[in-house]
């Protein structure tokens, strides 16, 4: 039945194969558990029904993608994204989390329109290389900022905005000492090495007395403090278009850049070099978002994680449909995830902030008229706190660049107008 319906031997795997991809996909990316639920907590929302909402958005995300999309894909909240909707919508900006959930909703339901429409190639497509890139590096130094302020090692100042920390305090050394492991065990390739990393030093700052133990297992905690509690009609306020389409902007890049990454590696392009079933998958991301929104978390999206479980032989919807199972099965751990000090989780942050930063290097740092913009995008998500922002201004320079340089010709259609746009919202709001 599962060779029937995943086309395991169409596609060369076994279902003893997918089980171990899903498997290893899902430690690669289950530290999401106890990042998201600490960053929206931030935000006001309720520890324990935002643990019990990355599970479910995750498993109903991921088993989407493996059931309908018969992609070896996982999805779950979006680092970086989640680091937005709390420190830069809601604590930056002052909206109620009740309006974020309703403006990611909202982009949501716009990834769906998109996803129907043959309009999404051309937005992707609209959208220069360089400035793909570095919108994934800009949400990474975006990440890194939050992961040092949270780790201690950044504080602010009031003569030159930032500091460094008290670095021989127990907590900022342990954070230390959890971006060391992350790094060492990554490099080892060692599969989880992420929550390896959190978990340990969790347990080393439990049994010095820097944080307490609340158990492992129990019951799940209650959806209702944020199940459909997003205020859609708030969310459709003139001052927050900018921040839903920069919700919809990074999922669709994100999802489609993820897609794209790991296609190759698990044969899911046709002779064309076309991605096979994208329509699908696109509808499967996008659906997400949406669900995770009624649920109470933050944007929804692909995991490039995904790629360490196609690396060991994952290629078809089972293998995300093995990690929706584990996702499920984790809303029994909310007490552990209570135990996570945020000392533990930052060095994740930071890590990943690395590896997002690391698209950097695709930039072509021959040509000014591309490195420049799209220094302006990645540097100004952190400096400003919002990633909205750094893309505004990040487009808005790249057209003007282009346009003063005498290469009018390079600016897509689409691109110009969503810079005039951009320096209306600016002018305007």
């Amino acid at each position: 039945m599962l060779d029937s319906y995943f086309k395991l031997t169409e596609s060369g795997t076994t279902v003893r194969t997918e089980l171990l991809a899903g498997l290893t996909t899902f430690l690669t990316m289950a530290y999401i558990i106890f990042v998201n639920p600490m960053i929206l907590k931030d935000a006001g929302i309720d520890h324990g029904a935002a643990f019990v909402a990355t599970c479910l958005a995750a498993a109903i995300g991921t088993a989407i993608m493996g059931l309908y999309a018969n992609y070896p894909v996982a999805l779950a909240p979006g680092m970086g994204l989640n680091a937005y909707f709390t420190y830069g919508v809601v604590l930056g900006m002052g909206h109620s989390w009740q309006v974020a959930l309703g403006a990611v909703f909202i982009s949501g339901v716009l990834f769906i329109i998109l996803s129907l429409l043959p309009i999404r190639e051309a937005i992707i497509n609209a959208i220069p290389k360089s400035q793909k890139l570095a919108i994934g590096a800009g949400i990474g130094l975006f990440l890194g900022l939050i992961g040092l302020k949270n780790g201690g090692l950044v504080v602010d100042h009031p003569a030159t905005l930032v500091a460094l920390g008290k670095i021989a305090a127990p907590a900022v050394l342990m954070a230390i000492a959890g971006f060391i492991a992350i790094a060492v065990l990554d490099h080892r390739r060692v599969p989880g090495a992420i929550m390896i990393a959190i978990l340990v030093v969790s347990a080393l700052g439990i049994a010095l007395g820097l944080s307490p133990f609340n158990g492992i297992v129990s019951a799940p905690p209650s959806l209702a403090p944020t199940f459909l509690q997003m205020d859609i009609k708030g969310a459709f306020s003139l001052g927050l278009v900018a921040i839903v389409f920069a919700f919809l902007f990074v999922d669709l890049f994100d999802t489609a850049g993820t897609l794209v990454a790991v296609s190759q590696r698990a044969n899911l392009v046709d002779a064309d070099g076309k991605l096979k079933r994208l329509p699908k998958a696109l509808m499967a991301d996008a659906v997400a978002t949406v669900a995770g929104a009624g649920l109470g978390t933050s944007t929804t999206t692909s995991y490039i994680e995904s790629a360490a479980g196609i690396r060991v032989g994952g290629r078809t919807g089972l293998t995300a449909t093995v990690v929706a199972l584990l996702f499920l099965l984790s809303i029994f751990f909310a007490p552990l995830a209570t135990s996570i000090p945020a000392y533990a989780t930052a060095p994740a942050l930071v890590f990943v902030a690395c590896v997002m930063a690391s698209s950097l290097a695709q930039i072509d740092w021959e040509d000014v008229t591309e490195y420049a913009p799209a220094m302006v995008t990645a540097v100004m998500m952190p400096f400003t706190f919002s990633i909205a922002t750094g893309i505004g201004l990040g487009f808005i320079t790249y057209v003007l660049v282009k346009l003063f340089s005498g290469r009018a010709t390079q600016i897509n259609p689409m691109m110009a107008v969503l810079a005039v746009l951009f320096v209306i919202k600016f002018a305007v709001l």
